[in-house]
């Protein structure tokens, strides 16, 4: 088994009892929609999905050590976690899932700047998560990303 498969397994078998399924189907419904090209990857005690250095030599303005970060799931003290880079810097995109998840979900949308918190992890709306994963590929993502530099 691949590294990064042991790391991947690692940490879901490292979850308490009631998050290990929700992030597991969680996990599975981002990898099902998730554009070739975002490598998976644990650090910091979350699963990251990752424009890596091979496709982005330059890496992430923070630490250029780091692959460029997209998506990240987490296991919160309250809830799981989604942190999802495109909604933060795309306002049409935050809209869009902010406008379908009152659709399809019956909880209140409980979102940061890129951060979306289930706290009722029977409830995540896993048909959306794997829509919204969907909608930037690795290359548009980059262009976004450099987008926000050359603007400042």
């Amino acid at each position: 088994m691949p590294q990064a498969d042991l790391a991947v397994a690692e940490f879901l078998a490292n979850l308490p009892d009631d998050r290990r399924e929700p992030m597991a189907a969680l996990r599975e419904a981002v990898r099902k929609r998730l554009p070739k090209g975002f490598q998976e990857t644990v650090a910091k005690g979350m699963l990251h999905y990752v424009v890596p250095h091979a496709a982005y030599p330059a890496g992430y303005h923070c630490n250029p050590a780091d692959p460029l970060p997209f998506l990240s799931l987490a296991n919160c003290k309250n809830a799981i976690c989604l942190y999802h880079m495109g909604i933060y810097a795309d306002p049409e995109l935050h809209q869009w899932f902010s406008t379908e998840y009152a659709k399809v979900s019956k909880t209140k949308l409980d979102m940061g700047k890129s951060c979306v918190r289930f706290k009722k992890p029977d409830q995540i709306p896993l048909g959306l998560v794997g829509e919204l994963a969907a909608k930037i590929t690795p290359a548009q993502w980059i262009e976004r990303y450099e987008a926000a530099f050359r603007r400042k």
